[in-house]
Parts: C-alpha cells; sequence; structure tokens
C-alpha cells in the first residue's frame, strides 16, 4: 500500500522545518540511501533520504515551503505495482505561501449576534477576528496570555507558537511606552519611541529566533558568575611560529587550536569541571568536547571538536577548519553542533581586549577570549614588556563553584603559558 514520507525529526529539539529542494520528482523511481530532499533548520541544511525503495507517486510539499511540522507527510511512496489511482483521499499539495504583512484586527459590524469563532480563530477584545494556530491557542491558555496583544507572524497575520515567546500575560491589547508585562522581567515595545517610516523592520529568521530564544533562557535559568585572568603568550607564540614552519603543506595553526588544547586538558586535570546541570543530578563528561563559537551571517553557531583532550594540535586545527567551512555553508549535521562540555568564543580578531559570554545550555561553562596584546608586566622585580591575553569564564553556578572555576582556569593558564606541558 502507498507509503508516507514523513518530515523528519534532524535533531532532538528540531519541530518544524523548511523543505528547500527536492531531489526527485513524481514518478521517479528511488532506493533505500538515495537522497531525495533537502531540509533547513535553524541550523543547518541537511539531505534527506529514503528509507525504503518504490516510486514517487505524489509530492505533497512544494519546494521553499516554511514551517514544515516534524511527522507531517511531505510526499507519497507507492510500491511495485501500485499507481496513482490507489492513493485516495490525499492533502492537496502544500505550496509555499507568499509572507504578508500582520493583518489587523477589524472590528466586526454591530448585529443581533456574532457566529462562534472557527477552529484556529478566536475573538479580540473589541470583537475583531484574532486567527491562531490551535497550539498557539492551547499555549495561550495554559500561560494566560492575551492573544489580542500578540502579532502573528504566520500567513495572513496568524498567531503561531513562536510569536507567544516572551509575550506578555493578561496584557493591554496594545503596549505603550512604559508598559510592564506581569512576568519578571519589564517589556516595552520598541516602536513606541520612534515614529513609523524612520525604521525598517526585518523579521527574524529561523536562526535569529532561536538564538533569542535560547540565549534569553540561558540568562534567565542559569545564575551565571564570571571569573577573569591574563595570560602570557610569548612561549606560545614561539612554539605556534616554529610548529608552523616545520610543519607539512597544508598545516598552519592558529592562536586557537592551542586553546582548544590547552582548554581540554584542563578539564581532564579538573574533571569537577567538565560537568552538565541537569536538575537533580551533575552530568560528568567522560571526554572533552570543546565547542567554538563561529559567526555567520545573522546570527552564530557552536560546532564540537569531540574529545580534543586525545588530538594533536594538527588535527584539532584542521577539524576546526573544517567544521567552521561546514558551519558558514549551513552544512553542519546535529551532532556536530548540539551538546559538548564546554565553549570557547574568541574575539581577539576583532580587536576586542575583554569580554563575557553567554552559557551554550546544556554546557555549564564557556570562556571568552579577548585580544592578545603587548602590555607592562613586573618580573622579579622588574617591569617588562611581554605579550598578555585576558580570558573571562562564565561558570555555571549550580554546577561550578567559584574556587572549583579558579582552578579550571589556573590549569589552563598553565597550558597557555608553558605549552611544552601540552605535550606530557
Amino acid at each position: 500500500m502507498p507509503t508516507n514520507i514523513l518530515m523528519p525529526a534532524l535533531s532532538p529539539t528540531m519541530e518544524e522545518g523548511t523543505l528547500t529542494k527536492w531531489h526527485v520528482k513524481e514518478g521517479d523511481e528511488v532506493k533505500s540511501g538515495d537522497v531525495i530532499a533537502e531540509i533547513e533548520t535553524d541550523k543547518a541544511t541537511m539531505e534527506v533520504e529514503a528509507v525504503d525503495e518504490g516510486r514517487i507517486g505524489k509530492i505533497l510539499v512544494a519546494e521553499g515551503t516554511e514551517g514544515v511540522a516534524v511527522n507531517k507527510p511531505i510526499a507519497i511512496l507507492l510500491e511495485e505495482g501500485e499507481e496513482a489511482g490507489d492513493m485516495k483521499d490525499l492533502p492537496a499539495a502544500r505550496k509555499p505561501e507568499k509572507k504578508e504583512e500582520p493583518a489587523k484586527a477589524l472590528p466586526q459590524a454591530t448585529s443581533p449576534a456574532s457566529p462562534p469563532p472557527s477552529k484556529g480563530e478566536v475573538k479580540g477584545k473589541e470583537g475583531g477576528r484574532i486567527f491562531a494556530s490551535p497550539l498557539a491557542r492551547r499555549i495561550a491558555e495554559q500561560q494566560g496570555i492575551d492573544l489580542s496583544a500578540v502579532t502573528g507572524s504566520g500567513p495572513h497575520g496568524r498567531i503561531v507558537k513562536t510569536d507567544l515567546e516572551g509575550a506578555p500575560k493578561s496584557a493591554p491589547a496594545k503596549q505603550t511606552a512604559g508598559a510592564v508585562t506581569q512576568g519578571p522581567m519589564p517589556s516595552v515595545d520598541p516602536r513606541a519611541f520612534y515614529a513609523e517610516g524612520t525604521y525598517e523592520e526585518v523579521p527574524l529568521d529561523g536562526m535569529r529566533k532561536t538564538i533569542a530564544r535560547r540565549l534569553a533562557q540561558s540568562m534567565q535559568e542559569i545564575p551565571h558568575f564570571y571569573l577573569t585572568v591574563d595570560c602570557e603568550l610569548d612561549e606560545l607564540l614561539q612554539a605556534r611560529k616554529k610548529l608552523n614552519e616545520e610543519a607539512g603543506e597544508g598545516v598552519k595553526l592558529s592562536v586557537n587550536d592551542f586553546l582548544i588544547r590547552a582548554a581540554a586538558l584542563a578539564l581532564v586535570k579538573v574533571p569537577d569541571a567538565n560537568v552538565s546541570f541537569a536538575g537533580n543530578a551533575l552530568l560528568k563528561h567522560k571526554s572533552a568536547d570543546v565547542g567554538i563559537a563561529v559567526a555567520l551571517d545573522g546570527g552564530l553557531i557552536t560546532p564540537i571538536i569531540r574529545g580534543a583532550e586525545k588530538k594533536g594540535l594538527a588535527e584539532i586545527s584542521n577539524e576546526a577548519k573544517a567544521l567552521a567551512e561546514r558551519a558558514r555553508n549551513k552544512k553542519l549535521k546535529p551532532n556536530e553542533y548540539e551538546g559538548g562540555s564546554f565553549s570557547i568564543s574568541n574575539l581577539g580578531m576583532f580587536g576586542i581586549k575583554h569580554f563575557t559570554a553567554v552559557i551554550n545550555p546544556p554546557q555549564a561553562a564557556i570562556l571568552a577570549v579577548g585580544k592578545g596584546e603587548q602590555r607592562p608586566v613586573v618580573k622579579n622585580g622588574k617591569l617588562e614588556i611581554a605579550n598578555v591575553m585576558t580570558v573571562t569564564m562564565s561558570c555555571d553556578h549550580r554546577a561550578i563553584d567559584g574556587a572549583l572555576g579558579a582552578r579550571f582556569l589556573e590549569a589552563f593558564r598553565s597550558f597557555v603559558e608553558y605549552p611544552a606541558r601540552m605535550l606530557l
């Protein structure tokens, strides 16, 4: 009998995605393992393979369609001997919907009686219709959110789940400057401060929405504290120069490669810092999986070097470059950027001397690396010049205490300032 090809869940947190491209058309024969489509999530674009053999009987979701829910049928696969006529009661093919400006709720004309709202529709305070998805209505009901105060980003102004993130509870229909939600944090609509026509409103893409949601959640739920230390780089820079001169073709070590290995070895030396907070337990990781923040157009992603403590500098360098390239092309697989036990964010190449970074859940720490520069230092009672770099560690206080974080930074600095220790 005909088999549904479903929208796959490409990561544990994926709820929907964009079907960017079909590699097959109706009538094509496919075998198990054949690439049939490309799906774009908020972080990457991935290929989808057929799990069965057969013939594509009907494509239900067209290329370019956004917001396709996980496990929703996207095509029909026919077995040998089956014909298109065997497919009955199939839904019409879903085509990409052109995004329009959010529709404003219009007051209804006065009448003796108004019909009840249809499914996916609720009534505004002034009788205007407000369109919302069933999931959005359920969430609003559970969390006490006034849908009349929410602007929908879906087709024709329809309110969807993502529009409810950070939405005020029981708020007036339109917020003005100084309006405060009933939540723990004040919230005002920036549009209230600017006249129409003085700004361009750019809708958030999937990546920016995810970044906004995850990092806001991180700052709200994770008690951050920060530890800062200066590291001298002179010996590391000399070692890097000599190794690059002697390395084979195609190998060029960066300072960041040394820092990744130093962080991994420090996690091994101080294993109590290589943890994740899991509510009623701490997860002590058996390997040092170090993420490296990579800037993308409109966002960032943190691909992970797994088992970095077991890899040499050349291997770390090559893997980091390959991961960064795939990240910029949105070709990373979920297992290449999800999880991890520690992260490094380096803004030194932009001239930033010192900053703090937001912890990337489920990790418990991230290291913010500043610019290495010549600074005056005191050695043996004498003033000298040395190359110095400032690093700041953001710690989850639920999992890492101040003394533990200090021990990690002490170990990290020892590897950076005397890189020969990395060979032991």
